[in-house]
């Protein structure tokens, strides 16, 4: 297990977290979206995005946190965003109050490949749960590819699963499925 930790994001990090998520797409999402669509995607205008997420967050509510590795340096490793559930948490004909204003949604939960199976992904789960708690919370939801098996067994293997809810991205005239799982969090 690698020596690590959670905290929340700080502006500064905004460019790393940009650089991860896109890393982590271009190695997972490979299979599953086309690769001009991962190559042509803007480093710079996700950093700028992950920085007024940082900075000027929608409300209180919406966190984004980070994991760090420990070594004789220390290394940004992953990232966790999460907030109230809203219309993207929503699927298709869902009516607007489908979910509640108790559910948390989860935009990004991604570790770099290169770091993964480290125990990082856990650690931002368990410290997003303890938010969501502390919050008001008591389910959350999370989108994920249909054909993204180490997500999904990810999140299953803590107690996460499918709520019947499906859609599908157009991605350059090509529809990805995806499916949401839930879960509900058990008191403190």
């Amino acid at each position: 297990m690698a020596l690590g930790y959670v905290r929340p994001a700080r502006p500064s990090d905004a460019a790393e977290i940009a650089r991860i998520q896109l890393a982590t797409w271009r190695v997972a999402y490979r299979r599953l979206l086309p690769r001009h669509v991962l190559d042509s995607l803007d480093e710079a205008w996700f950093g700028r995005r992950w920085s007024a997420a940082i900075e000027t967050p929608p409300s209180e509510r919406h966190r984004v946190l980070v994991a760090v590795e420990q070594a004789e340096q220390s290394y940004l490793v992953g990232f966790a965003a999460s907030g109230p559930a809203d219309e993207q948490a929503l699927a298709p004909n869902e009516p607007a109050d489908g979910l509640g204003p108790e559910v948390a949604a989860v935009t990004d939960l991604l570790v770099e490949p290169r770091w993964g199976r480290r125990g990082h992904g856990s650690r931002l789960l368990a410290a997003s749960v303890d938010l969501w708690r502390s919050d008001g919370f008591t389910a959350s939801v999370a989108w994920a590819f249909d054909g993204d098996a180490a997500t999904r067994k990810f999140l299953g293997s803590a107690g996460w699963e499918p709520d019947g809810a499906a859609r599908a991205l157009d991605v350059e005239d090509m529809l990805v499925p995806q499916l949401r799982l839930h879960v509900n969090l058990p008191a403190a």
